[in-house]
């Protein structure tokens, strides 16, 4: 409790949901960095980004098993609880497919929503769900869909939460099924359209274009999407950018080069100037102002 405290002190009294709102609306391109757990989160917030995403992908790959919808929502809540008691930034979750049918998906809402996440997506794949950049991938009818929206919202209680609807439907159907799902996502409900996996650039600048509103995109390497620079996708209309492994991925090619040199030499010591210190390792997790905050109720 006392944790949880001094980091509400910290935040403010503006909710995340209000941030994000106001972020998106500024007239600017928004860049969040993917996160899996607290450390991460506060890396990317220190980096300067004023967006996080609490990546599906990289939650499941943390806990040691593929982006299949194998974690249970509980065990993802209660991930981004941990991460949102540690920024001030706002997150933006992944609700995969509301784990369900209509009734799941404003569980699920409830329980993000009370995670303290400023947003989350959710997909028209059938549950359970497939990483968007993976091959045979199924869609529920998008009838289906635009009612679990019309549940999302009716559940929701902050007006200022933001509903991202996501559609996989490019890989499945094709193009133009994609654009026809988005429109009605964005009919039933939808704060902003996330059209997974375009495969060129002509595609990234045809869904800004024909559809309105607040758009996202999914921008990591190696993916099906082509990377494009944001200065880019700012000029094509898209208002987020997500990057949800990339942070992940980096961290797992530096563990290897850690363990390879602990293997060889025997410790890391080699590995000295790639690493952080003690010192700032620390300062990282603020160490000094949970002791400082510790000793004001010492007896």
């Amino acid at each position: 409790m006392v944790a949880k405290q001094g980091e509400a002190e910290r935040r403010g009294t503006v909710r995340s949901t209000t941030k994000l709102r106001t972020l998106l609306a500024s007239g600017r391109i928004a860049v969040a960095p993917g996160a899996y757990d607290g450390l991460s989160a506060r890396l990317v917030e220190q980096a300067g980004f004023h967006a996080i995403y609490a990546s599906g992908g990289a939650i499941a790959r943390s806990a040691g098993v593929p982006d299949i919808g194998l974690i249970p929502m509980s065990e993802i809540v209660d991930r981004l609880a941990s991460m949102v008691d540690v920024v001030a930034a706002p997150i933006i979750a992944d609700a995969d497919t509301g784990y369900g049918n209509a009734l799941n998906a404003q569980a699920a809402t409830r329980a993000f929503e009370r995670a303290g996440v400023a947003a989350f997506h959710l997909e028209d794949q059938t549950f359970p769900k497939k990483c968007g950049h993976y091959d045979d991938k199924s869609l529920v009818p998008a009838s289906e869909m635009a009612q679990k929206l019309k549940a999302v919202r009716d559940a929701l209680h902050d007006p200022d939460f933001i509903v991202i609807a996501r559609t996989d439907a490019i890989a499945v159907e094709g193009f133009s099924a994609a654009i026809d799902r988005a429109g009605a996502y964005l009919e039933a409900g939808a704060d902003m359209i996330f059209v997974e996996a375009p495969t060129s650039e002509s595609e990234i600048a045809e869904i800004a274009k024909r559809l309105p509103g607040w758009k996202l995109i999914n921008m990591f390497e190696g993916g099906k999407t082509p990377l494009l620079p944001v200065s880019r996708l700012e000029a094509l209309g898209y208002h987020l950018v997500i990057i949800p492994s990339d942070t992940q991925r980096a961290a797992i090619k530096a563990m290897q080069c850690v363990l390879a040199a602990i293997a060889r030499d025997g410790s890391a010591a080699s590995m000295a100037p790639d690493m952080v210190s003690f010192k700032e390792r620390e300062a990282l997790v603020d160490t000094a102002a949970y002791l400082d905050r510790g000793k004001r109720y010492a007896s």
